[in-house]
């Protein structure tokens, strides 16, 4: 893929991120409509891709919301810190009747496969340093 302006779909996605190219720095699944990306440069850290009409958004699960002794303040410091981590927005999503912390990225659907990598490679870095910082500034393990 090239930067022709082609409009990315899940199964370009997979032919894309899964050429041999990519291949040491990242592994491809998919699981119906969404991409698992595992980082093996960022600790196998999972990523989810997937299309939504213009956009590609990714995203990595952080830790469930309910093991932070003091949610109201730690989300107050994520909604100030959001400035800080480039490329990246934090948010809570449900997964099986559970909240969870996660950081996304968003995409155009006619971004290049160069930025794309590099969205992937930003949101691994963001999340391994959320986890590390975020957490331990909360007290948490």
């Amino acid at each position: 893929m090239t930067d022709t302006m082609q409009r990315w779909t899940i199964e370009r996605l997979a032919e894309a991120l899964g050429a041999s190219e990519q291949s040491e720095e990242l592994q491809v699944e998919r699981v119906g409509d969404v991409l698992r990306v595992t980082m093996r440069d960022h600790g196998d850290l999972a990523i989810f891709m997937s299309c939504a009409g213009e956009q590609i958004v990714v995203s990595s699960l952080l830790w469930p919301v309910d093991e932070m002794p003091d949610t109201a303040a730690f989300n107050h410091f994520l909604l100030k810190a959001q400035k800080m981590v480039p490329l990246s927005n934090f948010a809570i999503t449900d997964v099986e009747d559970r909240e969870y912390y996660e950081l996304i990225g968003e995409l155009s659907v006619e971004s290049s496969l160069r930025t794309i990598l590099i969205e992937l490679r930003a949101l691994a870095h963001n999340a391994l340093d959320a986890a590390a910082d975020l957490r331990h500034a909360f007290g948490t393990a």
